[in-house]
């Protein structure tokens, strides 16, 4: 089984790290390979490809079998503000 997603993940007001809960992921196990990476789409507070020039480093973990796990996202230049699309996979 696998599944595949976007979240949305909020640095507030300015903030070097920032993370989301993946939830309603039932078919996750605890040894299951997740990934995430930044999507290049516009938020309701930064446009398209804003994720580019904030140049994040993104991974996902802390994996919850039967429920779910979390994506972590770090600016590398910088704080970096609002909401940023994150896509994620597992399987």
């Amino acid at each position: 089984m696998s599944a595949s997603g976007t979240a949305i993940i909020d640095f507030g007001a300015g903030a070097l790290e920032a993370s989301i809960a993946v939830t309603g992921q039932g078919g996750i196990l605890s040894n299951s390979l997740v990934e995430a990476w930044p999507a290049l789409t516009a938020t309701a507070n930064n446009p398209v490809d804003s994720a580019k020039e904030e140049e994040f480093q993104v991974s996902a973990g802390d994996i919850i079998a039967g429920t779910g796990f979390t994506v972590y996202a770090r600016a590398l230049v910088g704080k970096a503000f609002g909401l940023y699309n994150m896509n994620w996979v597992w399987n």
